[in-house]
């Protein structure tokens, strides 16, 4: 598999939750972190019109609570793209995503397949990330990757304890905080900093 198609299948691993995308990109040979600075952008991009939608979607369901989720999330993943292109743009590379229709189902459906698409990010593609960073010595690409992943975690887990009470998320009684400094995303629980990159409270944006 050539570089191309390596960052193909990351990109449909990230944006789509495509498990053998994953399995196909994991076999291949190691990108450089430009590359996977550009895959990683592509995916946060994407990601971000796709919860959007998703969002949009949620409250015509009855969803108010779930909605506010999506539009946490997609405001997380646009702090990370914006932080992976500036990590492009210091190797001298302009950062490029190719916009993919968001596939917009029901709320259930929706938020399966986010939790699909955020577990291949923080299980399998931004760990291997991570370490080609490491090897490429590249600290900004390696940190921008870890903010990453860190919210990816969390935001698997909300998306999860949606489906789990689905029911329970139709009233806007909750409240997201997502870090604009690196995107953590959390359900608010009085959180005083970010457990990331240990911003004050003052440095998150609140939905509900």
């Amino acid at each position: 598999m050539n570089t191309k198609q390596l960052i193909m299948a990351w990109t449909l691993a990230a944006v789509w939750g495509v498990a053998g995308a994953v399995t196909l990109a994991a076999e291949a040979p190691a990108a450089s972190t430009l590359d996977n600075l550009q895959t990683a952008f592509n995916g946060e991009t994407n990601a971000k019109a796709r919860y959007e939608a998703f969002a949009v979607k949620a409250d015509a369901d009855g969803y108010q609570a779930v909605a506010a989720l999506f539009r946490a999330a997609a405001h997380s993943e646009g702090i990370h793209a914006a932080k992976h292109a500036k990590a492009i743009t210091k190797l001298g590379a302009v950062p490029q995503a190719t916009a993919v229709a968001s596939d917009v189902k029901t709320t259930r459906e929706n938020l399966e397949a986010a939790v699909k698409g955020e577990t291949a990010e923080r299980t399998a593609m931004y760990p291997a990330f991570i370490k080609q960073a490491e090897l490429d010595q590249n600290a900004q690409a390696k940190m921008s990757f870890h903010g990453a992943m860190a919210a990816e975690t969390e935001h698997a887990k909300l998306y999860q304890q949606a489906l789990d009470n689905l029911d329970g998320w139709k009233v806007a009684d909750k409240t997201f905080l997502v870090c604009e400094v690196c995107g953590y995303t959390a359900l608010d629980a009085g959180l005083k900093k970010c457990p990331v990159c240990a911003a004050p409270r003052a440095k998150f944006t609140f939905f509900k």
